[in-house]
């Protein structure tokens, strides 16, 4: 799932060379992943009224759902 996230977002941005997704593995065993890009690249990655936000974390459910487990995405400045 970190790669898929990365992937979307690199191709999103100006700056790809800015994108970072940290993985953390909770204690109930679900996934977080904490997407960081360039300051100017937010509005980019998170679109008018969240849209692009919400469809990031759409496609990495899908893809995590595939392999039975639990993500969610947080998007950092």
């Amino acid at each position: 799932m970190k790669d898929v996230l990365e992937i979307i977002a690199k191709s999103l941005v100006d700056y790809p060379d800015d994108v970072n997704v940290k993985e953390i593995i909770n204690a109930d065993q679900s996934v977080t992943l904490e997407l960081r890009v360039a300051e100017s690249d937010m509005g980019k990655v998170i679109g008018k009224q969240g849209r692009i936000a919400k469809a990031i974390r759409t496609v990495v459910k899908a893809a995590a759902s595939r392999e039975n487990k639990k993500v969610s995405v947080d998007i950092l400045q």
